[in-house]
């Protein structure tokens, strides 16, 4: 697969705001002001779109938001789209997104997590075009973490200069901020201590791939449809597989990967990144063993409690991006490239 880049942002630049799942309480619209401010005030003009509504699961019917998600990325005007955050069904986007009209179009960077990779990942595997698996726009007020990268740090870099990320070693066990009572918090409160763990043996990992993933439980979902056919995508030089729990409970988590294997998500991976979890554990089965009984017989390096999951903070990646992982005593780090 010829992976494409859509160009850097630059100030003067478009950026769409758009509810593919979830929209904005009235409530949390604070919160959403900070952030847009926040774009205007590094030069960005920013649209908001019409299915913004918070007042249900979904912020307008499927049909209404596959269009509008369609027309922003197919305007040579709008050079990226950021949904406030994700949510419950954005999968009954997936039939209505008109994915050859978009593969035509000048290429858009589309960024979030959660439910929004729902999006993110087929959009990159049925039309090339690399998406961000990184901070929503209600996150893009924090501060970033020393060592990782904001979606902005990623979107307004040079092409031709790869990037690395390493783990701040901190991570947040308490709640989310209230953003009602707090719509300007910006200082990520990082509580408690944490490495990267390679699960499925000992030794040095220094591996390379095609960078693919996103949230098991709205991906498992998808397994074994065109939408999550990693065939291509794998066949320039294998995938470095990320995959997240958000808060399924340790037999769910080993089930849904059970499933994800083998409907064929993991073939042609080079090394497994497991994300952090908030998920419980079983009172037989951790998430640990829940991931190594399941991903276990891929026979590749399994490295847990990365930062690309529902726990803060946030390591943004790209689908579609080559990436080499690197997970020693003494070390940890991914670099991204944008080849």
């Amino acid at each position: 697969m010829a992976v494409r880049y859509p160009r850097p942002l630059r100030p003067g630049d478009r950026v769409g705001v758009t509810s593919p799942s979830s929209g904005v309480a009235e409530k949390m619209c604070g919160r959403l002001d900070v952030a847009i401010r926040d774009l205007e005030a590094r030069g960005y003009e920013v649209v908001v779109g019409r299915c913004m509504d918070g007042s249900g699961h979904i912020s307008a019917p499927a049909a209404e938001r596959a269009a509008e998600l369609t027309g922003m990325l197919t305007d040579p005007q709008i050079r990226a789209v950021v949904p406030p955050w994700g949510g419950e069904t954005a999968i009954d986007l997936l039939p209505l997104l008109d994915f050859e009209r978009i593969g035509r179009a000048q290429p858009t960077w589309v960024v979030g997590w959660s439910d929004i990779s729902t999006i993110t990942t087929p959009l990159t595997l049925l039309t090339g075009v690399a998406t961000v698996h990184g901070n929503n726009l209600m996150d893009t007020p924090y501060r970033t973490p020393e060592g990782l990268l904001s979606w902005l740090d990623i979107v307004e870099a040079p092409r031709d200069e790869p990037f690395t990320q390493t783990p701040p070693g901190r991570h947040r066990a308490a709640g989310w901020d209230d953003y009602a009572l707090y719509p300007e918090v910006r200082d990520l409160v990082l509580d408690s201590t944490g490495r990267w763990i390679r699960l499925d043996g000992s030794g040095d990992v220094d591996v390379e791939g095609r960078l693919v993933g996103g949230c098991v439980e709205t991906l498992v979902n998808l397994a074994g449809t065109r939408f999550l056919d990693t065939s291509a995508l794998a066949a320039d030089g294998g995938t470095l597989v990320y995959v997240e729990v958000a808060d399924s409970d340790a037999y769910t988590a080993c089930r849904s990967l059970h499933g994800m294997r083998l409907a064929g998500f993991f073939e042609g991976a080079n090394a497994v990144l497991v994300g952090r979890t908030k998920g419980p554990d079983g009172p037989t089965l951790t998430q640990h063993e829940a991931v190594l009984d399941a991903l276990g017989p891929l026979g590749v390096p399994i490295i847990a409690d990365v930062e690309c999951g529902h726990v803060p903070p946030y390591l943004s990646l790209v689908n579609g991006a080559r990436g080499r992982v690197v997970h020693t005593a003494a070390r940890s780090e991914i670099v991204q490239t944008l080849d």
